[in-house]
């Protein structure tokens, strides 16, 4: 069942920040006021997750500019999450990740997101993009060996602020300059004789 919609499920677990400090409480409460990209990934030590990692961490600048917090999510645990970051990038490691990684150690976060692979004890690829009040505006769930493109993810949040501070819409594979439309008949006919 989607949570497009709905308020996000509030979670305080235990994160690594900053590259690998262990804190106790990490909250989605306490992100109100920024968009968040909640991101689940199956598990640390893997094979298509690190290089989904290092891609979000490559393009943090342009989430952070967007006033957008990146959060990554797995069932380990935070000693996992710290061992992972500190193993360099050429053996398998996610060292120079810098945003947080929360520990979903008790599987109640992944859960209540709907992504949890029960007979696995893992998240699939669940990606979340959470407005400043904390809805769910958008979410995609991708099966366990399908990567995500880090990319359209900045795309949607590019949309959701256009549509927030300029109330149009964005049709179909928009991106940052094209043309939007208002919703209505004659602002979608108008669109479509252009094209």
């Amino acid at each position: 069942m989607s949570l497009v919609g709905k308020k996000a499920p509030d979670f305080s677990a235990k994160a690594v920040i900053n590259g690998g400090e262990i804190v106790d409480q990490y909250a989605l409460s306490e992100l109100k006021g920024k968009y968040v990209v909640l991101f689940f990934y199956p598990l640390d030590f893997t094979f298509v997750c690190p290089t989904e990692l290092h891609a979000f961490q490559a393009k943090l600048a342009e989430f952070e500019k967007r006033n957008v917090q990146l959060v990554g999510c797995s069932v380990d645990s935070w000693y996992s999450h710290a061992a992972w970051l500190n193993t360099p990038k050429n053996k398998g490691g996610i060292q120079g990740v810098t945003y947080p990684l929360v520990a979903d150690f008790n599987k109640t976060i992944s859960r209540d997101y709907g992504v949890l692979k029960e007979d696995m004890g893992a998240a699939y690829r669940g990606l979340f993009l959470i407005d400043r009040d904390q809805l769910v505006r958008h979410e995609t769930i991708n099966d366990l060996p399908l990567g995500r493109n880090v990319d359209e993810t900045l795309r949607m949040v590019d949309a959701l602020q256009y549509y927030e501070k300029n109330g149009e819409v964005c049709p179909a594979n928009w991106k940052q300059g094209d043309e939007t439309m208002k919703e209505s008949k004659q602002s979608l006919e108008a669109y479509f004789s252009t094209k």
